[in-house]
């Protein structure tokens, strides 16, 4: 089978670059398109000097149709919107699109289970796959302890990032409620301020902490009758979210259209 064809969204961020690289690194697959904004001071320069692996004579567009029209599959870590609209080009092209753009809404998400009747659509919160695998984890242990054991999730990231609680943290988050068998949205405790009273039984809480240049710590802690168990993960470089990003767009190649997770391409649908 020929190289797989993917276009970078947001080609001149941090993200974007690391991408760039990972597409480079990779086997079977290669760079056919760099998107950026409209106005961006990147547009027309050359994505791989800007992602220092040399000239790859892919130029910086901000028009996505003319990108994804000789693609395979685009790697998303844009915004809420952008990924939107990226989502109803790929469904008419039918390529592979991978998302890792977080702060979606419920309206969003519903939008993009629209596109994926048409196009194989890759989402996670994380892209990394020790994470994925942490998420798995969790479903597994709060399907199996009680009530008795209360799930709180904590994370901690940079202080530059602009949402809250993480898209990983509601990751776990929701792979807690789905081992209990309950909906997040039912059990989710965001906050803490003042007179709180006793906590809940069966919530899920949630800690967010901001400061430095934290790449991403996750901790989903089950605290029980005089013990706790926690599981943790700490991301040190972002590559891992690229690389993990890179192979996912590689397993959606071929596949039938769908909404698919990182559980599937890992596999992790029955731990």
């Amino acid at each position: 089978m020929s190289e797989m064809r993917l276009v970078v969204a947001g080609a001149a961020g941090r993200m974007g670059r690391m991408l760039v690289q990972a597409i480079h690194a990779a086997e079977g697959a290669v760079l056919c398109g760099a998107l950026e904004r409209p106005g961006s001071i990147a547009l027309g320069q050359d994505a791989g000097l800007l992602a220092g692996i040399g000239k790859t004579g892919v130029l910086l567009t901000d028009d996505p149709l003319q990108a994804l029209s000789a693609a395979d599959g685009v790697i998303d870590f844009t915004t809420p919107d952008a990924t939107l609209e990226m989502a109803a080009i790929s469904a008419q092209a039918r390529i592979v699109h991978v998302i890792g753009s977080t702060g979606l809404s419920d309206a969003h998400v519903q939008a993009l289970d629209a596109a994926a009747r048409h196009a194989v659509l890759v989402r996670s919160g994380n892209m990394s796959l020790g994470v994925n695998l942490l998420a798995g984890l969790v479903r597994k242990v709060a399907a199996t302890l009680g009530e008795d054991y209360d799930i709180e999730i904590v994370e901690m990231h940079h202080r530059m990032k602009v949402d809250a609680p993480s898209g990983t943290a509601l990751m776990l988050g929701g792979a807690a409620a789905q081992g209990r068998g309950v909906a997040l949205a039912d059990r989710s405790v965001r906050a803490r301020d003042g007179h709180t009273g006793a906590r809940n039984p069966g919530d899920i809480g949630f800690a967010t902490i901001r400061g430095g240049t934290v790449v991403g710590d996750h901790d989903a802690i089950f605290a029980g009758p005089g013990e706790r168990l926690i599981l943790s993960h700490r991301a040190e470089d972002r590559s891992v979210f690229a690389r993990g990003a890179v192979r996912a767009a590689l397993w959606g190649r071929g596949r039938k259209p769908g909404h698919y997770s990182m559980a599937d391409v890992l596999g992790l649908a029955d731990l």
